[in-house]
Order: C-alpha cells, then sequence, then structure tokens
C-alpha cells in the first residue's frame, strides 16, 4: 500500500466525517495579506491550524483566524491547564504528520481535539490542506460539527 499524500489524507478524513472540502493549488505567499489576495478572500478567512503541546507530551490544534493570535491565558483557562506551548517543527509533524504551513486536524496521523476561535463561526474558510501549495476552502460550521470542536473565545488581534 503507498502511502497517501497530505492532501488525499485530508479528503479521505473529511469524506469519513461527511465533510465537504475544496482543496485548490495555489501559489507560495510571503505574507497573509498576499495569501488572501491569492485566494480572493480577506485575512480572516484564512485560519491557522496552530499544534499547541500540554506538559504531559499530549496535543492539541488551536484554529485561530488570520489578523489574530492565541492568547495563551484563555487557551489555558479553557483546556484547563496552567502550561501550553507551540512545539518546534520536528514535533509538530510528529504529532500530526504534516510540515507546518501545511497542518490541519483533518487527516492528522493522531486525532487530537480541536479548538476553534468563536470568531471563524459562520464563515467559509480556508486553511492548511495538508501539503505545500495548496489550500482548503470549507464551510466553518461544518468543520466544528464534523470534529466535534470546542468553539470559544480563544485569540487576540496580532
Amino acid at each position: 500500500m503507498t502511502e497517501l499524500s497530505g492532501a488525499d489524507r485530508v479528503r479521505a478524513d473529511a469524506a469519513a466525517r461527511g465533510l465537504e472540502v475544496d482543496i485548490i493549488e495555489r501559489p507560495a505567499a510571503r505574507s497573509l495579506e498576499e495569501a488572501a489576495e491569492l485566494l480572493g478572500i480577506s485575512p480572516g478567512d484564512i485560519v491557522k491550524s496552530l499544534v499547541v503541546k500540554r506538559s504531559d507530551d499530549t496535543y492539541l490544534f488551536a484554529l485561530v483566524p488570520g489578523g489574530r493570535k492565541i492568547s495563551w491565558p484563555k487557551l489555558r483557562a479553557l483546556v484547563g491547564v496552567n502550561k501550553l506551548q507551540l512545539p518546534d517543527a520536528s514535533l509538530a509533524l510528529a504529532a500530526t504528520g504534516y510540515e507546518r504551513g501545511t497542518i490541519t486536524p483533518l487527516g492528522s496521523t493522531t486525532p487530537w481535539p480541536v479548538y476553534i476561535d468563536e470568531a471563524v463561526v459562520g464563515r467559509r474558510v480556508s486553511m492548511g490542506a495538508g501539503e505545500h501549495g495548496r489550500s482548503l476552502f470549507v464551510d466553518a460550521d461544518a468543520l466544528i460539527a464534523a470534529l466535534d470542536a470546542t468553539v470559544a473565545d480563544l485569540s487576540d488581534p496580532e
């Protein structure tokens, strides 16, 4: 059996969850603004999938819209821990099977819990699609339901 590409893992997981996703090819972008312009959307419609490490070496996904960053105090309170951190790129890859810049909860090698910022609700968003040069488009509310994600205020403006 051949190993699936990142985008194929995303498609397979989305299909298994009954989630409709569109994956498109796109050129590389040097900034959030450039990426949004290339995709024809606003920066806030691009969602960053951040892998966050707990002190017990388990992980979670924090999904935050463009132009915003994780609020560590809010996320720690939500998760009920006093220590969280962004792992280095090699740990993020080991935890998800995806390189930084391509990370998505869909098709992750381990299905970690997902926390999504409330600003994403009700939007059609773009996010990593498991490999470089591709973006995924999905209805955020359908994504939240398919991942059984926790929706909360977990970000601050950048």
